[in-house]
């Protein structure tokens, strides 16, 4: 009994494993909704590569899907797409199909 008590002692569950926190891309496309008030909602895109045009890709999302939005610049996660309403499923569509990401790299999170 005391082996187990011993055993357990040096292995410490919680302890610092010295891995980075910080948010890593990894090569994917990361599409998040927000909820913001009431029914209104908040769309994210992420991790698009830096040689495209994130304006120019915004204004053809805009176009499309008849809806406003932004390009944030973040510290951590560099240029980030925002538009109004959800529009996951949408913004899955229309990478995949105009060829810019394979859908395979992207990711939808949320709800």
């Amino acid at each position: 009994m005391s082996e187990a008590i011993a055993n357990l002692k040096s292995y410490d569950p919680f302890a610092d494993t010295g891995e980075e926190s910080d948010i890593q891309v990894q090569g994917y496309i990361h599409i998040r909704v927000q909820q913001r008030n009431g029914r209104k909602t908040l769309t994210t895109v992420q991790g698009l590569s830096a040689d495209l045009d994130q304006k120019r890709v915004l204004k053809a999302f805009k176009k499309e899907f008849a809806c406003n939005g932004n390009v944030v610049q973040d510290e951590d996660l560099g240029e980030v797409i925002q538009l109004q309403g959800d529009h996951r499923l949408k913004i899955q569509q229309f990478l995949a199909s105009n060829g810019i990401v394979p859908k395979d790299k992207i990711k939808i999170h949320g709800f």
